[in-house]
């Protein structure tokens, strides 16, 4: 489901949802593995059909995660990001499966970040150049690089991924502006 501006947001912590937040492979996978158990024909209409039906009870439970709530933290971290897709390496040539254990290891990573970190993933697959925007929010900006630092360094971030800008800033009510131009910073 898309937001005012075409995208798509994911809201989670950095716990035991990282993993699901990042592209929801694990019940992909699941639902999948389960109609094609029973016989059904993928893509066809009567598997087109219990997909739609399996996608309908998931819908109000991702409600929070497609119109999420932004946190509170004072600091923000933005960064756009796209799989990749060159020759030798493409992300999507990769078999489902190798993907979800792939996202799988990438979330451990995520998981120790819980508590310091929360995050708004948004999705603009064929809406934007970028596929995804990370938005990542704390207390304390050096977990921003901490976190990120440390990803880069697990195999789909390190293979995979590709990075536009990252910008940090601190969060300011609309009504700080002014101050927060004049050089004050808000408390």
């Amino acid at each position: 489901m898309a937001n005012s501006t075409g995208t798509v947001s994911t809201a989670t912590t950095l716990d035991t949802e990282f993993v699901r937040g990042l592209g929801l492979y694990d019940s992909t996978l699941k639902i999948y593995k389960e109609l094609a158990d029973q016989g059904i024909q993928p893509h066809s209409d009567q598997w087109k059909a219990e997909i739609e039906y399996k996608l309908g009870r998931h819908r109000e439970a991702m409600h929070p995660r497609l119109f999420p709530e932004i946190p509170p933290n004072r600091y923000i971290c933005f960064y756009p990001m796209n799989r990749l897709r060159g020759e030798e390496k493409n992300w999507y040539t990769l078999p489902i499966e190798e993907r979800a254990r792939q996202m799988n290891e990438h979330g451990l990573v995520g998981r120790r970040y819980a508590g310091e970190v929360k995050q708004i993933i948004t999705g603009s697959i064929g809406f934007d150049d970028w596929e995804w925007g990370v938005d990542l929010f704390a207390d304390d900006p050096l977990v921003f690089k901490k976190l990120i630092y440390e990803m880069r360094f697990d195999h789909v971030s390190a293979v995979y991924a590709l990075f536009g800008q990252f910008y940090v800033g601190v969060r300011v009510p609309a009504a700080g502006l002014e101050r927060l131009l004049s050089g004050e910073l808000p408390k």
